[in-house]
Parts: structure tokens; sequence; C-alpha cells
């Protein structure tokens, strides 16, 4: 698992970039601080690229949910994107769909953020 970030126009929208399973641990521990660094910076529009990550359980779901939360409270936005069937599947049966704001691509997230 890796995580990679990024920024756009300006820094205006963060960008995460996760690879690999996100089933806790390491893995899940980047994607959190990743999530606070841009917190900290003052970000307000966040994109979380899902399209390279294979599984991700509870726990990843959780640090998703955090970061929504934690937007939320900021007045920011935060959309996810390129999320595979299985992981789609498990949005479904969570009923996270109803929370998350999902686009099909990168390019479809950061223009509905703009």
């Amino acid at each position: 698992m890796s995580v990679k970030t990024t920024t756009l126009q300006s820094g205006k929208i963060g960008v995460i970039e996760a690879k690999g399973s996100l089933i806790g641990g390491e893995e899940t521990d980047e994607l959190r601080s990743a999530v606070a660094d841009f917190v900290e910076q003052g970000n307000k529009k966040l994109v979380i690229d899902l399209s390279k990550v294979t599984y991700l359980n509870s726990t990843a779901i959780g640090v998703l949910v955090q970061a929504h939360t934690t937007y939320t409270r900021n007045k920011g936005q935060v959309k996810l994107c390129g999320i595979n069937n299985n992981i789609n599947n498990i949005f479904v049966i969570t009923k996270l769909t109803m929370v998350f704001d999902v686009a099909e691509s990168r390019d479809e997230a950061v223009k509905a953020l703009s």
C-alpha cells in the first residue's frame, strides 16, 4: 500500500491516491496521516482516489468516514472517485453511498469541486 498526495488548482484541491489493500495497520495510518496533513494546511476540498485500491476493510472505512466528518465540520468537502465494483458493493451494503459523494474518475471529482 502506498499513498501519494498532490494538490491542484494552486493548492485549493487536495488529492490523495491510495494503492493496494487498505486493511488496517501502516497503510491505513498513511491514509489517515495524509488527510490530517491536508486539514492542517487549511484545505477545504479533498479528492480521495481509490481507483488503485483492491480491497478495504472496516478500519479503512473508518478512516474515510473520519475524513468526511472532519471536512464537513470545517465546512469542506470530500469526494471519492475510482471505486471498483467490490468496494462499491461494500459501500452499498453499509449504506455509505448515502454519505459520500462519489465520482467515476478523478477528473470528474475535481471538476465537481471546482
